[in-house]
Order: structure tokens, then C-alpha cells, then sequence
């Protein structure tokens, strides 16, 4: 009895043992279900997406599309099914719309130095809430570098200027499409011979002009044939008499803007562009105490220089063929020279039809001579020179970085950029002089490397992104120190950075010299270009930036408005964010998907990638009758 009493016992606390063994290890799994779980938000559950469920999501197949929708057993209730947002195409005159270039809008102010042909959006209340239709037989543009010299007719179904600047080679109209053979008002030989004589003039040639920056560029043929020589050029041209110079431009995949040299700033930073270029642009530069070449000092780099040609250029021996007098057009060079001086540039070279000046490196002599040349006088120091949106432009000169007086007159202001393409990745005078707070050497690094793995996890997403010449225009919306577009640097893509207002940083400057190009911008406003212009969108934490500035169907408005029929977009942001965004998307007719952030399921940052689906206006009823004819 004993024996058996010692048995029972003993059987008595192994099973006690195993109850609570296996009461550890269900308590164990529960508590980690819960820990899985809770990093998906539950809002995630009323995703409506009539996408396919796909598959589980693991470490080894993170690309795929996350499956937000509910699993309800049939005894629960069915889900409340919500409404979709729907957008209505505009009209097909809208089909070129640009909303803060409006010309009804603009007869409402100044003529005064060209005022009404600025920026000037509407109000949010007018703003449309359509979508903007491409024109009928739109096309995919040619790819690079093909499309430099070729477009289709119908993406830009305008002849204006074959016409009207038939003799200097602009653009010609053959069958269904327009050539350009690179010729310009001072360059009928062509902007390859052109550049080539600016090259004996000045290095373009050994990486240390990078950035440049073309005022009223044409269709951009300047900017075009300089990206061979390893130089990106910020090209603009204001909306007016020359019908879509502009749009040609962008079609042509070269970096264009709409903008105009009026009362506001140009939309860029201080000390960003190494070469300014005018050629025959009809701005007024002696004019307005020289209000617009203080302008371009401001936005020049130090020892950046500033090419001009065209009148008054060289007038001696071409005043006739301008239809100007000999006295009107020596006036109008005097005040030039006048102005420059009056800036402290040097003046390199005059020949034949090119004039070339050099902004100093630094303002130790300018100062000194400050005593001799009253004006101008230097904006005052609590001026941001980098402040550049819808900021009134002064005439003052912008005060470069103060730099020793012992130190030689060559000594970079502010600090001096790498030779291209090892600017790229050099750390930034503006990081290195401690000019931007919390963004350190060690920060800027990091931020590229990291980007590297981004764009390349991107490319496994859309493949499209990885696909050489499948997309030539991009965009980023937030751009922070231009890690995305330096992670593309080899592909042969051109980057807008997007620097916007509200960002915690201004960091446009540093983008600049890494050898990048952007702009400033609000994205609760539309951006100064034409529809269709980019064939990629990038926004990171866009919506989250604006989250109680705007509604984000105003910025999905405008994202579709300058996005190709065709064209990609990745979003990055929290799921929640993109959880809404992605159904106001079907409004759009885009097709997308919600896939994990690059490191994984358990980051609460998702990433959103969608393609606009191709759609145009109606066919013309004369199209209409002839299909019906033919068939």
C-alpha cells in the first residue's frame, strides 16, 4: 500500500508538470500572436480593395501585395461597404492645363515688370476637382536619348513656333510628329556648335561646372545638348505668346520649368547654379536699378559664371538685322557692364556673339570697394538668401559667406564643391560648415547609403523603375538631401527635387551641390508645369507632411494632373496614410499595391505603388464618322 501510495504520488506531479508545460507554451503563443498582430493598425481591416488576396507575407516574399481586406465567418454581420471618392474627367480644353499659370487669372494684376505672368494660384475653393484629360492620340514620348531630338505631334499638338521660328531651326513639323534639330535665335548652327564655342571660352569640360541654369530657354536645346558634357540645367521659359516651349522641352525629356524673372525670386537657393545662360531671352538687365542680374548673383555659385547673347551683343556689327538703333543698343550694353561691375564680377571674354562674366569667389575686395560703389548695397543679414518662395526680389547684393581676410581672394565663400561625379557623394559644404542643425557629415552618409538600398528594393517593386529608358522625367516630392535622385545617378533619368516650404529643413541648398537640381514648392498648390510632364512620382511622407495643410485628394489632384498616362508612383508613408490615399487612388483609375517597408512587415511604414492607367478625351466626332466609314 505504500509502494503504491509512492507511485501515485509521483504520477500525480508529472502530469502537474505537463499541465502547466503546455499552459506556458499556449500562454507563450498567445502573447506573441498579439505582439504580430498589433503592428498591422486595425484599421487595415476596412481596406475595400478588389484586389486579389495575396500571398502570405514573409521575409523572403516582402514585395508582395499586403491583403488589408476582412475575413468575416459567415456568422458575422456583412461589412459596411464605403462609397468610392470618384473624379470626373475636365474637359478636353482643360487638357493643358496649368492652374497657377492661368491667363484669364492673370489680367487681374500689374503689367509692371511682367507681374501678371508670375505665379498666381487659384483660390482652393475655385481649384478644379477633375481630372486632367490627355489629348486624344496621346502617345508614349520616345524614349532617351531618342527623344531629344523627336516628339509626337499629338502630346503636343501645336505648330506656332514651326512657323514662327521656322528660320532658326527650333522645331519642324513632319507627319505625326515634331523634330528638333537643336537650333536657336543666336545658335542656327545648332546648340552642339554653340556650346563648343563657349567651351573654348571657359572649361565645360572638367567637371567643375555641373549645375546651370537657362532664362528663357526656348525648347530648351541649350540645356538638351549640355547633358552629354555631364551638365544639368535648370531650363525655364514663362507661358505666353511662344505656345509650349515649355512643354516641348519636357516632352523632349529635358529638366524645364514655367517661371519668369518678374517681382519674386526664382524659386531656387542661393549659391546653386555654377553657370547662368541667357541667349536673346529679352530680359531687361540694366533696367530696374539691375534688379534681375542681383537676381542671378544671388543664385549663382562663387565664381560662377554668366553667358549672354544676343542683343546688345555684339551690336556693332548686327543692330540692322535687330531693328534697333546703334545708340539704343550701346546704351542697353553700358547699363550691363554698369550693373556687373556694380556686382564686383569680372568680365572673362567678349567674341563675336558671346559675352561671358565671373562672379567673385568670395567678398573681401567687394566690400572694400563698397566705399567707392554706394550701390548696391548688401541685403541685410537677416535676409535668408535661401528663402525663395513667393519672396519679393530686392535690389540688393546677397552677401556671400564671410571669409577671412588673410585667406587668398580665391578662397570658396561658403566652401568649395567637388569636381563632378565625386560631388555626389562628398559631404556638402552647407553639412560640413554646420550651416543646416541636426544634419551632420555622419547624418548625410548614412542618408545616402540608405538610399541606395530604398531605390534598389524600388526596383524590385516596379520593375518598370529598373527597366533602362522606360521612364526619363522624375519627380520627388520630398526630397530632404536628394538620396533618392544621387541613388539614380547612373540610370539615365533626370530628377526634379522637391525641397517643400513646410519641411523642417531647408535642404535645397545642399541638393544643389551634390550636382542635383530641384525646387521649392507647396504641395496644398499646384506645381509650375504642364500636364504630363513627369513619367515617375516619388512622395515620401508627403501626406503625413501635410496632413492638416490640405485635404490629400488636392495633392492627388495635382499628382495626376503631371503625371503621364502610363506613369509610376511610389508613395511611402505610415499605413494608416496610405491605407486612405490608396482608396481615393481608384478615384484616379491608378492600379496599385500596398507592399512592406524594405526591412520588413513590422515597420508601421508601408509602401503604396501604383500605374496611372492610360485614358484620353473622346475621339473627335470626324474620327468617330470615319472609324464608322472604315468599318
Amino acid at each position: 500500500m505504500n509502494l503504491f501510495t509512492r507511485i501515485s504520488s509521483r504520477d500525480k506531479k508529472s502530469n502537474l508538470y505537463y499541465v502547466t508545460l503546455v499552459a506556458l507554451l499556449c500562454i507563450g503563443s498567445y502573447l506573441l500572436g498579439v505582439w504580430q498582430n498589433t503592428t498591422v493598425n486595425p484599421r487595415a481591416a476596412f481596406d475595400t480593395s478588389t484586389d486579389a488576396p495575396c500571398e502570405k507575407v514573409t521575409k523572403t516574399t516582402s514585395t508582395s501585395d499586403l491583403d488589408f481586406t476582412a475575413h468575416h465567418n459567415p456568422h458575422d454581420p456583412p461589412p459596411v461597404k464605403e462609397t468610392a471618392v470618384t473624379f470626373p474627367p475636365c474637359d478636353a480644353k482643360l487638357s493643358e492645363h496649368t492652374p497657377c499659370e492661368d491667363a484669364k487669372r492673370s489680367l487681374k494684376f500689374s503689367r509692371e515688370r511682367l507681374e501678371y505672368r508670375q505665379r498666381h494660384c487659384p483660390d482652393r475653393e475655385e481649384a478644379l476637382t477633375c481630372r486632367i484629360p490627355a489629348p486624344y492620340g496621346y502617345k508614349t514620348p520616345f524614349r532617351w536619348p531618342e527623344s531629344r531630338d523627336v516628339a509626337w505631334f499629338a502630346n503636343v499638338p501645336h505648330t506656332e513656333l514651326t512657323v514662327e521660328k521656322k528660320n532658326q531651326n527650333w522645331v519642324r513639323y513632319e507627319n505625326d510628329r515634331f523634330w528638333f534639330p537643336g537650333g536657336g535665335t543666336m545658335f542656327p548652327r545648332g546648340a552642339d556648335a554653340y556650346i563648343d564655342d563657349i567651351g573654348r571660352l571657359i572649361n565645360l569640360s572638367d567637371g567643375s561646372i555641373r549645375t546651370a541654369i537657362d532664362t528663357g530657354c526656348g525648347v530648351a536645346s541649350f540645356g538638351a545638348y549640355l547633358l552629354s558634357r555631364n551638365i544639368t540645367t535648370m531650363s525655364f521659359a514663362p507661358r505666353d505668346t511662344h505656345e509650349a516651349q515649355v512643354q516641348f522641352a519636357l516632352e523632349r525629356g529635358v529638366p524645364a520649368m514655367i517661371g519668369i524673372m518678374a517681382t519674386i525670386r526664382l524659386p531656387y537657393p542661393s549659391r546653386a547654379f555654377d553657370l547662368a545662360h541667357c541667349s536673346r531671352c529679352l530680359i531687361p538687365w540694366g533696367k530696374n536699378d539691375g534688379v534681375y542680374l542681383m537676381e542671378v548673383d544671388r543664385v549663382l555659385r562663387p565664381g560662377g559664371y554668366w553667358i549672354l547673347s544676343g542683343p546688345p551683343i555684339n551690336w556693332q556689327k548686327r543692330w540692322k538685322g535687330w531693328e534697333r538703333t546703334m545708340d539704343d543698343l550701346n546704351e542697353e550694353q553700358t547699363q550691363i557692364e554698369q550693373v556687373a561691375r556694380s556686382l564686383c564680377w569680372k568680365k572673362v571674354v567678349q567674341k563675336d556673339d558671346l559675352a561671358i562674366w565671373q562672379k567673385p569667389f568670395n567678398h573681401i575686395h567687394c566690400k572694400k570697394m563698397r566705399q567707392v560703389l554706394k550701390n548696391p548695397e548688401f541685403c541685410r543679414f537677416d535676409q535668408d538668401p535661401d528663402m525663395a518662395w513667393y519672396t519679393k526680389m530686392d535690389s540688393c547684393l546677397t552677401p556671400l559667406p564671410e571669409v577671412d581676410e588673410a585667406e587668398d581672394l580665391k578662397k570658396v565663400a561658403g566652401g568649395k564643391v567637388e569636381k563632378w561625379p565625386a560631388r555626389l557623394t562628398a559631404v556638402p559644404p552647407r553639412v560640413n560648415n554646420g550651416d543646416l542643425k541636426e544634419i551632420t557629415p555622419e547624418v548625410f552618409l548614412e542618408d545616402t547609403a540608405l538610399w541606395k538600398q530604398r531605390v534598389s528594393y524600388y526596383k524590385k517593386l516596379d520593375y518598370q523603375l529598373g527597366e533602362t529608358g522606360r521612364y526619363r522625367n522624375l519627380l520627388d516630392m520630398n526630397a530632404y538631401l536628394g538620396g533618392f535622385a544621387a541613388a539614380l545617378a547612373d540610370d539615365p533619368v533626370w530628377v526634379m527635387n522637391v525641397v517643400p516650404v513646410e519641411a523642417k529643413h531647408n535642404t535645397l541648398g545642399v541638393i544643389y551641390e551634390r550636382g542635383l537640381i530641384g525646387t521649392y514648392q507647396n504641395w496644398c498648390e499646384a506645381m509650375s508645369t504642364y500636364p504630363r510632364t513627369y513619367d515617375f512620382i516619388h512622395a515620401d511622407s508627403v501626406f503625413t507632411l501635410y496632413q492638416d495643410k490640405c485635404k490629400p485628394e488636392d495633392i492627388l489632384l495635382e499628382m495626376d494632373r503631371i503625371l503621364r498616362p502610363g506613369g509610376g508612383v511610389i508613395i511611402r508613408d505610415d499605413v494608416d496614410v496610405l491605407i486612405k490615399v490608396k482608396e481615393l487612388t481608384k478615384g484616379f483609375q491608378w492600379q496599385g499595391r500596398i507592399a512592406d517597408h524594405e526591412k520588413g512587415p513590422h515597420e508601421r511604414v508601408k509602401i503604396y505603388y501604383a500605374v496611372k492607367q492610360y485614358w484620353t478625351v473622346p475621339a473627335p466626332e470626324e474620327d468617330k464618322n470615319n472609324t464608322k466609314a472604315l468599318s
